[in-house]
């Protein structure tokens, strides 16, 4: 063994005694005292070993660790291609991106045309529509599954339709064959906002794929309380070359070329092309197709994404299997309204969604305000209307740059009488039943 091998082994043994010393002691729960998180991250000594491990290699942009990530990824997903970048976020706005060029011909999104999408839910799945220019068009959404309503599509839809982009709520899938119908027969684009979902399965005649992979193209991300984390980051996947092609070249800059990095010519026309109107041989590796970004992330979190991937279809049933404690244990509890899976799905949750009925006698803010005070986090479903946030104060006075397909009557009562609470892998029996008797002991003092 080489003198650096030797040094490396010896600093990754410490990392691993550093994870037992620092990281792996866990406190006994106090129910009261101790806090209940809706998510959090959960890791062990594998990814701080990844973490070191690439860190000692000293490759800080993204090299072979994104490699080894996009390729496992894309094989647990079921997919051809999946492109890493630095946030959920940035996977939708290159979603969104990769639809408008001009590569894709009469297909491609252009400014003044319409998506359609929900105002429940998270504003960066609708930021990219609205700043490119083109008209978000909003349906309403249907409870207690939370997601879009499907029998509103045909009115939402008019000549300017390019596409449909929508998440699964909270790990729900949305309706995806009535969707997927909607959009072949319209010839749309649709995108799988997978954020929350993954691991989610769903069935179209008889087949079962995970969500994010039946559109044409998915998103995930990897911000601590998501499925896996890699702290920030994010990804973009499809089976289709072109739109990999194009999802690449807007991530890196909007190039032409697509060499990996430290690699030259990989087309063999590297000085031999003529492009737009530069001179003949100008160095394809500095010629831009596209207004592209730099949306890459680095080696050391794909190496913490690695190790995570290892852990995904165990941290996918812990969610499942705590989402059904809770569901069990509040099962006919006076006033709320717990949720329920699309039906032909089999959801992999984010979190675990109660509204409040508006007979109930009390409101989704006594409740949650009263969690929180026992210790127990909530969160609201995101930005529940997005169109009642200051973003859109402009454009609400104006009446311009939008469009709603009837009312949205669902998406303001998730707006004021909806919260959830935490499923993730670091629940433990104790915290989900004392989360199940808290809520349950709030009810009964509320009783008329």
């Amino acid at each position: 063994m080489s003198k650096k091998e030797e040094l490396k082994q010896q600093i990754l043994q410490l990392t691993r005694e550093y994870y037992s010393e620092v990281h792996k002691t866990s406190k006994v729960f106090e129910p009261g005292k101790s806090f209940v998180n809706y998510g959090g991250r959960y890791f062990d000594d594998a990814e701080l070993v990844n973490l070191v491990d690439s860190s000692l290699d000293f490759w800080l942009t993204a090299g072979p660790w994104v490699h080894k990530f996009e390729i496992r990824f894309a094989e647990w997903l079921g997919v051809r291609y999946c492109s890493l970048t630095n946030s959920g976020s940035s996977a939708n706005l290159l979603a969104f991106m990769t639809l408008t060029s001009p590569q894709l011909g009469e297909r491609r999104i252009k400014k003044g045309d319409e998506v359609i999408t929900v105002a429940c839910g998270f504003p960066t799945t609708v930021t990219p529509i609205i700043q490119y220019g083109a008209i978000p068009v909003f349906v309403d959404v249907t409870v207690p599954e939370y997601n879009i309503d499907v029998t509103k599509l045909e009115e939402a839809y008019s000549e300017k339709t390019k596409a449909v982009m929508i998440a699964h709520s909270l790990g729900n899938p949305f309706d995806l064959q009535s969707v997927k119908e909607f959009c072949d027969k319209h010839n749309l684009w649709l995108v799988e906002d997978n954020c929350d979902a993954l691991g989610s399965e769903y069935t179209i005649n008889g087949e079962t794929k995970k969500t994010g992979t039946i559109g044409h193209i998915g998103t995930s991300s990897f911000y601590p309380p998501h499925h896996m984390t890699m702290g920030e980051g994010g990804a973009v996947y499809t089976n289709d070359p072109l739109l990999h092609k194009l999802t690449n070249s807007f991530r890196d800059w909007g190039r032409d070329c697509w060499c990996v990095g430290g690699v030259d010519n990989t087309c063999k026309y590297r000085f031999s092309k003529q492009f737009g109107e530069l001179p003949l041989g100008y160095d394809h590796k500095y010629v831009y197709s596209h207004f592209g970004y730099n949306l890459k992330l680095t080696d050391m979190q794909a190496a913490i994404g690695c190790a995570q991937l290892e852990k995904l279809d165990g941290i996918v049933e812990a969610r499942r299997k705590n989402f059904q404690t809770l569901l069990d244990g509040l099962q006919g509890t006076e006033g709320l309204i717990l949720p329920e899976p699309q039906k032909n799905s089999n959801p992999s949750w984010f979190g675990f969604l109660i509204s409040v009925k508006e007979d109930a006698g009390f409101t989704r803010n006594d409740l949650s305000e009263y969690l929180e005070s026992k210790k127990i986090q909530t969160r609201n479903l995101f930005a529940g209307n997005l169109l009642k946030h200051p973003a859109f104060d402009e454009m609400r006075r104006t009446g311009e740059g939008y469009r709603v397909a009837g009312g949205l009557k669902g998406t303001d009562f998730v707006l004021n009488n909806t919260f959830w609470i935490g499923v993730y892998p670091g629940m433990t029996e104790e915290m989900l039943q004392y989360m199940i008797s808290t809520i349950k002991e709030f009810v009964s003092s509320h009783k008329a």
